[in-house]
């Protein structure tokens, strides 16, 4: 275990010591290309009273004044001594606000990897093993249409649906009205949880619904499958025994692969339903075009995507000892 494992390290941290500048690089490219004025984003209403002089030494206390491959010398040089620059748009360090919010982010895209993973894995096994019937035509429909569904709309749905019409579920932040998440209790917590984690779990679901269907099938379409039918075993406990095994491992590595949509659909959800994440973050750096916390965010989520991958790959030959020679 330990020569394949330490292989596939080294050639994924080595794929990452030349990706990652150039990823570096392209991020402050774009950051730098945006159309928001910073000093404009940061003054306000008031920029009008903002004069030249003072524009300019805002521009030269954040160091704007400077040719754009200086700036961004300088700020791979505070990155290397592991400064990450101060965010505008909350006045504190990025390392502080990463820290300070990633901790919700990750709780909102655990819960839906989890939801995601289980729905999706269980119609999979459903469809494959009614294939051709209504049920099999039914989930792969019920597929489809999630696939195809836009996050917004998804989000908009639930919270009509539960929190208004219903009135079940709260559909805003991460805590009750005058409570912050750490003075909630966990039933509380959970509660308001539920509606966002739903909606990102919508990223994911369709095509692993599709892809557990698709391995399961082959499996049940096998010679071995046919054999263990003939001798009186039920489609539905072929699928759920011997064809878990089969699209266990594929559907993880798969689901694993995906965290980088996970992570591009937190955005959404944490801004729709006000969850004080890294997602809300980022939306509120782009519009005040905080430029350190959006580079800051990005890196987060670079090393995260990074990670999500390695682990795909390692659940992959863990569970087929054949792609270990690969």
């Amino acid at each position: 275990m330990t020569g394949w494992l330490g292989r596939l390290l080294v050639e994924r941290l080595i794929r990452l010591a030349w990706l990652l500048p150039l990823a570096m690089a392209g991020l402050f490219t774009l950051v730098s290309l945006a159309p928001v004025d910073p000093i404009t984003s940061y003054v306000g209403a008031r920029v009008a009273e903002v004069g030249p002089d003072q524009r300019a030494a805002i521009a030269q206390a954040w160091g704007l004044d400077a040719p754009a491959p200086e700036r961004f010398a300088l700020w791979l040089g505070h990155i290397a001594r592991g400064d990450l620059g101060s965010s505008i748009t909350f006045n504190a360090p990025v390392a502080q606000v990463l820290a300070g919010r990633a901790g919700a982010s990750l709780t909102l895209i655990a819960l839906a990897f989890l939801m995601s993973f289980a729905v999706g894995l269980s119609l999979g096994l459903t469809a494959a093993a009614t294939r051709g019937r209504w049920p099999d035509r039914a989930i792969r429909g019920f597929a489809v249409v999630l696939t195809a569904s836009p996050g917004f709309w998804v989000a908009l749905l639930l919270i009509a649906l539960f929190a208004v019409g219903l009135g079940w579920l709260p559909s805003c932040c991460a805590a009750p009205p005058g409570l912050t998440a750490d003075e909630a209790d966990l039933a509380a917590r959970l509660r308001h949880l539920i509606l966002p984690a739903a909606t990102l779990s919508v990223v994911g679901t369709g095509p692993l619904i599709l892809h557990s269907r698709a391995r399961a099938a082959a499996f049940l379409e096998s010679p071995a499958a046919r054999h263990l039918a003939a001798h009186g075993a039920r489609p539905g406990w072929l699928a759920w025994r011997p064809g878990l095994r089969h699209a266990l491992g594929p559907a993880l590595a798969v689901h694993l692969a995906g965290t980088g949509e996970l992570i591009g659909g937190s955005v959404l959800a944490e801004t729709v339903f006000a969850w004080p994440g890294l997602g809300q973050a980022t939306v509120r750096a782009a519009l005040g075009a905080d430029a350190p916390l959006l580079l800051g965010i990005a890196l987060a989520t670079l090393v995260v995507v990074f990670l999500g991958n390695l682990a795909a790959d390692i659940a992959a030959r863990l569970l087929d000892p054949r792609l270990r020679q690969a």
